[in-house]
């Protein structure tokens, strides 16, 4: 217990505020409120949400097939391309207008046309496990997602000067080790801005700016319609490294990972200018908060792995949140995929998927506060995995109804992944919070791996593309009833405190089974 001769905060003004007990209460009385400068904070944060989306769903429109005519009487338009003459047929556009069209893949196998896609997602996977702990040790939440969105964009534009589809399946698997940790770091910076009041909000204004960058790409798409596939990956890499320029100059580093890391003053500069009151902290007062944390600080490269695998509590809370992320992630990245198996309009199938985030966003933000993470987690799992089993059982027999069912197999898995980050954010002390929010997003990019094989695989039969998606994330949803419930709960910083936090839920379950 602190000693209340050796307050917390220096200001003689609020000196009637009650000491707090925990370095997480010395933060909250600084940023607890939601001022300005944590707004701009951010939105400039979460903006970095909007590229990854062009990244991340940019090969709907660059891999897929055009349309093509026939152009002898032989020819006909419901059979099989590969087997007709080549003089009997042609594309309706340039030929540079898909990398399918552009290099002959037209009768190539699925798996060679998926390949691309399939090494974005595989360089997201190995990216993620790269540089996961990058951002909890050496170089922090910033120059993390700096370095992270400068690959993404640079990559972006080399792939615009591809020469064959080997070079452009390599570059696509460097952006997406690059662009691995963007989310992760954008999600874990810009809630640790912020206090535990307005983390959900903050948080899903990064799932708003996602919906906003995969919005964009139709759009781009129809205006590109015609013209070479090469300038989308122009015309989203270059507002990127804009992006890169203006994180350098004005985001701020997270206070929590500095005052883990024992850089004190700069996370006392940093609380100040970003403080939504007029309490101030002094260098002295956080210095005497963490010091029985001491060992904590400053871990090496992989320490926060090391910690999130030797206790065992931890560890529970680790895998099954990343069995969840599998599930979700496997119909999140593949229902996009796969609307080119739907007898719909590519382009308006897109835009609807976009869309239909917004709703996801909007439940996110307004009832995050208000729900239980295990129960709607359950709910939308299992709502998404019912739906999207229809399209497969039902088939072509119900016509239109397959597009609805797949925005609502989509809308579900979308709101569930949002629910997730957060609830992982939840879940872990700062010391280990990123790595832990960085393996369940590979989780969930694990899951997309699978994703371009299973859609081409669903072209001949659907269950193999929309019947095991809605098998394997309804059954990952079922994992969560092992998961703690967090609502309300506040965010601990080292593992005294988290461990603590969960002993003392655990007694109080066991009084209320007694009083039962």
């Amino acid at each position: 217990m602190a000693d209340s001769t050796r307050p917390f905060l220096s200001n003689s003004s609020e000196s009637k505020l009650p000491p707090p007990r925990s370095l997480d209460e010395t933060i909250e009385q600084c940023i607890g409120n939601f001022g300005w400068a944590q707004f701009l904070q951010a939105t400039l944060i979460s903006f970095a949400w909007f590229f990854d989306a062009q990244q991340t769903f940019i090969t709907v429109f660059t891999d897929s097939q055009p349309t093509w005519h026939c152009t002898d009487s032989v020819c006909n338009t419901s059979s099989n391309l590969c087997t007709l003459p080549n003089q009997t047929w042609s594309w309706d556009f340039d030929l540079h207008v898909s990398i399918i069209s552009e290099w002959g893949l037209q009768c190539a196998g699925s798996f060679f046309r998926g390949l691309p896609a399939s090494s974005f997602f595989l360089g997201c996977l190995i990216g993620g496990l790269a540089l996961s702990t990058l951002a909890d040790s050496s170089l922090g939440r910033k120059n993390m997602l700096l370095l992270s969105c400068l690959i993404m964009s640079l990559s972006s534009m080399l792939t615009a000067f591809s020469t064959s589809i080997w070079v452009y399946a390599f570059l696509r698997f460097v952006n997406g080790f690059g662009r691995a940790t963007i989310g992760t770091c954008a999600l874990v910076l810009s809630t640790e801005l912020v206090g535990k009041k307005w983390r959900g909000q903050v948080g899903a204004m990064g799932f708003f700016c996602f919906t906003l960058g995969f919005l964009t790409l139709p759009m781009f798409g129809y205006i590109n319609k015609g013209n070479s596939w090469r300038y989308l990956y122009v015309w989203t890499s270059i507002p990127t490294l804009i992006y890169c320029s203006l994180v350098r100059i004005f985001v701020r580093e997270s206070p929590r990972w500095l005052i883990v890391k024992g850089r004190k003053e700069e996370a006392v500069s940093i609380l100040q200018s970003i403080a939504s009151n007029a309490i101030t902290v002094s260098s002295t007062n956080l210095c005497f908060a963490v010091q029985e944390n001491q060992s904590e600080l400053n871990p090496d490269i992989y320490d926060a792995s090391k910690i999130l695998v030797r206790k065992r509590w931890l560890l529970k809370r680790l895998l099954v949140a990343m069995a969840l992320g599998f599930g979700i992630g496997m119909v999140y990245y593949g229902m996009p995929l796969a609307l080119t198996n739907l007898n719909f309009n590519l382009y308006l199938g897109v835009v609807f998927n976009a869309l239909s985030e917004f709703p996801a966003f909007l439940i996110t933000f307004f009832l995050i506060d208000k729900i239980n993470r295990r129960d709607a987690l359950i709910g939308f799992t299992a709502l998404s995995g019912i739906s999207s089993a229809l399209i497969a059982a039902l088939g072509q027999q119900i016509g239109s109804l397959q597009i609805v069912l797949e925005l609502v197999s989509f809308f579900s898995a979308c709101t569930a992944f949002n629910m997730t980050l957060i609830y992982t954010i939840e879940m872990f002390p700062t010391c280990v919070r990123n790595s832990a929010m960085a393996m369940v997003r590979q989780a969930l990019v694990f899951g997309g791996v699978f994703s371009p094989v299973m859609v081409a695989a669903g072209r001949e039969n659907q269950f193999w593309s929309y019947g095991l998606f809605g098998l394997v994330i309804g059954l990952c949803g079922l994992f969560v009833v092992g998961l703690p419930e967090t609502r309300g709960s506040v965010l601990c910083d080292t593992m005294d405190e988290e461990e603590y936090k969960t002993l003392a839920r655990d007694n109080l379950l066991a009084d209320s089974v007694v009083l039962v």
